[in-house]
């Protein structure tokens, strides 16, 4: 019995199709779904999200965001989902560069959405640069 897997971004549904396996960069660690799975809804933090669909492991970056759980369906929304071949590599480290600099002139007491923006940018870029670099071909 397979398990339904979408995935969807702000932007646009990245993926929906019947998988075997799922596994998601859950803010406590890696956690596997398998059909039958305990019905939970968890937050991910950004990372590297897997999956098993037509005997192939498929890879991507995801962001943050949460996923659903049921016995038959897991439903991830993220802020961020990309392949390898979508990552440019040094727009991610300019990215992080330009957050970084950003978060030294920000009043992280009074800013702390912008602070919270910067942050997550560097994250994102973080993991999608450390995807790029495991997965390089």
């Amino acid at each position: 019995m397979p398990l339904q897997l979408d995935i969807v971004t702000p932007e646009k549904k990245v993926f929906s199709d019947a998988v075997d396996n799922v596994y998601l960069p859950g803010e406590e660690g890696e956690i596997g779904v398998l059909p039958m799975h305990a019905g939970l809804v968890t937050a991910l933090k950004p990372g590297e999200l897997r999956y098993l669909h037509n005997g192939q492991v498929v890879t991507m970056a995801v962001g943050s965001g949460f996923a659903e759980v049921t016995q038959t369906k897991v439903t991830v929304l993220t802020d961020m989902a990309l392949g390898e071949a979508e990552i440019d590599e040094q727009s991610a480290e300019e990215a992080i560069q330009r957050a970084q600099e950003k978060l030294k002139t920000v009043e992280h007491s009074m800013d702390a959405e912008e602070v919270a923006y910067l942050q997550g940018v560097i994250s994102r870029s973080s993991a999608a640069i450390s995807f790029k670099r495991k997965y390089r071909q």
